[in-house]
């Protein structure tokens, strides 16, 4: 076997400190972005490269939780990659647990994000309440509060449905 296939046969097909899903951003001021998220998410910095215009981000890594999030700044001129503010919203959220719901969320509005929907007692379980960043994506933040049945989830969401309309 040659060394190449050796090393081939080492690497890992999900690298160290990453999940299956790993979600990728792409926003208007990236190296604005990573400064908000971490005062808002308390995310850390792994690493970034700058793309040659040497203005924007091509790409960069930060760890929240035990996660990471990738990112980058808007390239219409090269991969048609445009942020939330160019396409007028976003189609997407990304769904954060933490330790402390009210806490964190605070955390984030405090940090610059704007509040989507308030912090509620949610009837899945979880306290609940959604923002959004400067840069157009939301947020959805949680705490698992209480473990729910699935027939006591139906119970709950048909009441919340009933009360919705």
């Amino acid at each position: 076997m040659t060394d190449t296939a050796t090393a081939a046969r080492r690497v890992r097909p999900i690298p160290e400190g990453y999940h299956s899903l790993t979600p990728a951003l792409v926003v208007h001021n990236a190296a604005e972005a990573i400064e908000f998220y971490k005062r808002a998410f308390g995310a850390q910095e792994l690493g970034r490269m700058p793309a040659p215009d040497g203005r924007r981000i091509w790409h960069a890594e930060l760890q929240i939780g035990d996660s990471r999030l990738m990112l980058s700044d808007e390239f219409p001129d090269i991969d048609e990659s445009r942020s939330p503010k160019a396409l007028g919203g976003t189609a997407s959220s990304l769904h954060l647990y933490v330790e402390d719901a009210d806490a964190a969320f605070q955390r984030a509005v405090d940090a610059g994000a704007t509040v989507s929907m308030s912090l509620v007692d949610a009837f899945w379980g979880d306290r609940y309440g959604k923002v959004t960043d400067p840069f157009g994506h939301q947020w959805g933040i949680a705490t698992r509060q209480e473990e729910v049945s699935e027939e006591e989830m139906q119970r709950r969401a048909q009441a919340f449905a009933a009360e919705s309309a």
